[in-house]
């Protein structure tokens, strides 16, 4: 049986239509971001697309690659020089596309980031906030799960890593708000909405205080740990719907 394939530029639209990309005041241009070949057979996914990513997709024999942090980002130096001339060469060299998908991913009700992560640390969503309705809120599901503490065992059994946790880890869960990545900035926004625990990947100095003097428990799961989910179920998505083959590579990131 031949392999299926799809048109590069007609995956570029379902992605479009499906995430709907366009609603989103973004940091990085969401879609095709560098030009491949036009038969599409296998697609590989990953998190980011760092050189380490690239080189394992290539040696998978990837015709495009699928992440969430992608390139080209609102403010950085536009030059084509040192580590971006040597991922761009990687991809031109080998003609494979690269796609990325970085707020609209986040959002997604169902392939989404905070979609994929509540569905593995079971979660129930009841009601978004902050801008773009980015952030979620709702409840622990399992009801044996009653404390700050058995929720920082159960991110660290589905994520694998041991969360940071600011806060007393006897203190009961009410609502629960979570936003993937690099988040801290929406801890006021779900303080407003009523969370009393907020969960995302990273954690700075003020928002320490904050949560601290707020009474809100805030656990700091891991930028790419939180985030790995995405990117896996749009992949496995893709497959299913045009018949393409798809890999996910994980390139383990600490932070």
């Amino acid at each position: 049986m031949s392999q299926k394939m799809i048109d590069r530029d007609d995956l570029a639209k379902y992605l479009a239509r499906t995430l709907d990309i366009t609603r989103f005041r973004d940091f990085c241009p969401n879609g095709l971001q560098v030009e491949g070949r036009k038969e599409i057979k296998k697609l590989v996914s990953g998190v980011t697309a760092s050189q380490a990513l690239l080189e394992a997709a290539i040696e998978n024999g990837a015709d495009a690659i699928l992440v969430h942090h992608g390139y080209f980002w609102r403010g950085e130096d536009a030059r084509v020089i040192g580590q971006k001339h040597k991922r761009l060469k990687l991809l031109l060299a080998n003609d494979v596309n690269l796609f990325a998908y970085h707020l609209p991913l986040d959002m997604h009700a169902e392939f989404g980031n905070n979609a994929q992560l509540a569905r593995r640390l079971g979660l129930q969503a009841e009601s978004r906030f902050g801008e773009d309705d980015l952030g979620w809120l709702g409840a622990m599901n399992d009801a044996s799960i009653t404390s700050v503490a058995d929720l920082a065992q159960q991110v660290e059994r589905q994520l694998g890593r041991r969360p940071l946790v600011i806060g007393d880890p006897a203190q009961k869960l009410g609502k629960i708000a979570w936003c993937t990545g690099a988040a801290q900035s929406l801890l006021g926004d779900a303080i407003a909405a009523g969370a009393n625990v907020y969960l995302s990947g990273e954690i700075s100095e003020p928002t320490v205080h904050l949560a601290r003097e707020s009474g809100v428990a805030y656990l700091a799961c891991g930028h790419h740990a939180t985030e790995r989910y995405g990117v896996q179920a749009l992949g496995e998505h893709l497959a299913a719907q045009f018949g393409i083959a798809h890999h996910f590579i994980d390139i383990d990131n600490p932070v």
